[in-house]
């Protein structure tokens, strides 16, 4: 998929606009050169900001606006990443050594005054060269825009399964025929985006075919590892956690579950492994005695695949235009808007652009939704997005659900492109918690409150324009179930739409993999497998940590990283908090469940700006350290499952913004929650 680097620029104009203006009416003292070539600065990313909605819809296929772009978001995080560097000079000036030594404070603000001089010029040279693109000034690309929710979730899953009926019928039968069979596969295969994952959906909630079976869904990637795909079957299948890495003990495992249970669905969703051997062994793991029936089910873009795991896979034939017509009018509330004759014509058209892929036309039907206007349907159909796919080297329907995914972002209010692009930081198939998501964009500054809405109710409006767009799916199997509390909302992408994001993102995040890590030097999020590795790049904002559940925590593992906002140590093993975490002054979010030792290192109160920490399950955590009240900004704090903590610091009454209901998400002791209510009321001993 190319690259579409750029393509967030006014999204990160308007946070570093905000972050101007917060400066200068906050209660910093600035020079006075400083003072004014801020202003001036602000006044020059407003006039560049009138264009940004043109220029951002021509970088799709004009490669030189789109350079123009990169240009000026990475002068965007310059300018912010300056803003940060002054903010804590500023409040180090007010401890004592500024006080004993003053005339250090007034040599950094002649150097920063410099350096937001040269700065200023940098950033006028490249607005000016808008200029010689003709962009036209449009609608603000940040104003705040609300799409129409009425397309309600049953409409959505009606738009799923449109045509799909008769086929959801012939896979049953098909399974019916091979049911007496020890053990049946049944490979659905077909394009990205065409509906296999909806189908094996559709199939494992069946409740008539399957109410006795247990039930299993195990998302398997390009990433094929026989251990993790037996281990998670032991584990939904046990309800409890399998890490066993000995293929054989494996195997011993299951026979015994299958024994137990009888009867089995087992879903593996997304198979991309096409070695004879690999799928041999898969085939001998599930393989069961006689009193046991277990039916697999499985997805696969590879028809080759397909047929080498069963003599009787089932195609997933496209959608007819027609039925991709009848998703885009459910989605775009097409009953409801003026001049539908005119608009049925030109929906048509989009329809057939659809290639026969649902979700395609889920996206493009629920963009349209916004836009009442035949003037505004015919700019889709006649985008030049569909012509630049035509050059893909893909097959004809990839190349139209990749496009019509293109025109969906592009379309998008700026403010929602930063946040969907964010989602790139998560691996393929990763379990998405709602709550974390909205937290970790608040913690970007990716979203401020207005005067109607708190940043997290606009948090929650953008998960549903996302899940309107399908950009964003519900996920919930009974393995997720037992790892997340009840309440917990989850989502997943599309294996497509994860692409889009990631090619959203371009150089801007640092992914590792087998051969390194990828990415460019201006990375500012990191997804890295390792955490003993020393991480070198000093302006990553947010670091993700993936398959690192058996790797120690290294102290050094990210001293360099001033400018992080958003820590999830969460596939960590963490032994212990590195003392080192206070030179993350920025982090405003840390997620750090399942510590080993017996303490928190008291550095850890140092960070002012931090509004979330989760502990969580860290059963050996005694207690919090003494300073504790001095994280002013603390608003979620998650205690659940630290069940060896017994009592809470006198300053904890201190947090003043804390949440009382954020402490418990689970159940805790009756005297914890006394002495808890007991410090933040002033009460306590």
């Amino acid at each position: 998929m190319a690259q579409l680097g750029g393509l967030i620029a006014s999204a990160l104009l308007k946070v570093v606009g905000d972050q101007i203006g917060s400066v200068l009416g906050g209660q910093i003292k600035l020079r006075r050169n400083f003072d004014n070539d801020l202003r001036r600065m602000k006044e020059t990313l407003e006039c560049v900001e009138a264009v940004l909605l043109d220029a951002e819809r021509r970088a799709i296929t004009d490669n030189e606006v789109r350079l123009w772009l990169k240009r000026l978001k990475d002068a965007m995080y310059a300018i912010s990443d300056m803003l940060d560097d002054s903010e804590a000079e500023e409040v180090s000036r007010k401890k004592k050594l500024a006080a004993v030594i003053p005339f250090l404070t007034t040599v950094h603000k002649i150097k920063m005054a410099n350096k937001m001089k040269t700065m200023r010029e940098h950033v006028a040279e490249i607005t000016a060269q808008h200029k010689a693109f003709n962009l036209m000034p449009g609608a603000g690309a940040n104003k705040q825009k609300v799409t129409d929710t009425r397309v309600t979730t049953s409409s959505t899953l009606q738009a799923q399964i449109i045509g799909r009926t008769g086929e959801e019928e012939k896979i049953l039968a098909s399974v019916s025929k091979g049911i007496t069979e020890q053990v049946t596969f049944l490979p659905i295969y077909g394009i990205g985006g065409l509906g296999k994952t909806t189908m094996a959906k559709l199939i494992y909630n069946n409740n008539s075919q399957f109410q006795d079976y247990s039930r299993v869904w195990v998302y398997v990637s390009q990433t094929f590892d026989l251990n993790n795909i037996g281990n998670s079957i032991i584990s939904q299948l046990s309800g409890n956690t399998s890490q066993d890495t000995n293929r054989e003990m494996i195997h011993i495992a299951l026979q015994k579950l299958f024994a137990e249970k009888q009867k089995i669905l087992i879903v593996l969703d997304d198979l991309w492994e096409g070695s004879d051997f690999l799928l041999d062994d898969l085939k001998a793991m599930l393989m069961v005695e006689k009193a046991s029936k277990v039916v697999v089910i499985l997805t696969t873009r590879n028809e080759g695949i397909a047929k080498k795991m069963s003599t009787r896979p089932h195609k997933l034939a496209p959608l007819t235009n027609d039925m991709c017509w009848t998703i885009i009018k459910q989605k775009s509330g097409f009953e409801e808007k003026d001049d539908k004759a005119k608009l049925e014509q030109i929906g048509m058209d989009i329809a057939m652009k659809c290639g026969g892929v649902g979700l395609a036309a889920q996206s493009l039907g629920y963009m349209l939704n916004s836009m009442p206007t035949s003037h505004e349907w015919e700019s889709v159909r006649d985008s030049d997005i569909w012509t630049l796919s035509a050059s893909d080297s893909e097959d004809t329907p990839s190349r139209q659900v990749i496009a019509s995914l293109r025109l969906s972002y592009s379309s998008m209010p700026s403010y929602l492109k930063l946040c969907f692009a964010y989602c790139a930081i998560f691996p393929k198939g990763h379990k998405i918690v709602k709550d974390d998501l909205i937290r970790q964009w608040i913690s970007l500054d990716f979203i401020k409150p207005t005067r109607t809405s708190s940043s997290h109710q606009l948090g929650e409006k953008y998960i549903t324009e996302l899940l309107g767009l399908s950009f964003l799916e519900h996920s919930k199997s009974s393995l997720t179930a037992r790892v997340h509390p009840d309440d917990v909302t989850l989502f997943t992408m599309h294996d497509l739409v994860h692409d889009l994001a990631r090619s959203v993102m371009d150089d801007e995040i640092l992914v590792a993999s087998e051969d390194g890590n990828l990415g460019g030097s201006n990375c500012h999020f990191a997804l890295l497998d390792d955490c003993k590795k020393r991480l070198e790049s000093p302006r990553i904002r947010a670091l993700h940590f993936m398959d690192s559940a058996e790797i120690g925590l290294h102290d050094a593992a990210f001293p360099s990283a001033k400018s992080l906002r958003v820590l999830d140590l969460s596939q960590c093993c963490v032994h212990k908090l590195p003392d080192s975490i206070d030179r993350s002054k920025w982090l405003r979010y840390l997620n750090a469940p399942r510590i080993l030792d017996a303490t928190i290192p008291n550095s850890i109160t140092s960070l002012s700006k931090l509004n979330y920490l989760s502990l969580r399950d860290s059963s050996n955590i005694l207690t919090l350290p003494q300073s504790i009240g001095e994280i002013e900004g603390l608003m979620y704090l998650d205690l659940s499952g630290c069940s060896g903590m017994r009592e809470l610091p006198k300053s904890f009454g201190e947090l003043k913004k804390l949440k009382n209901e954020s402490i418990w998400r689970r159940r805790q002791s009756g005297v914890f929650k006394v002495i808890f209510k007991s410090l933040l009321s002033g009460t306590a001993p």
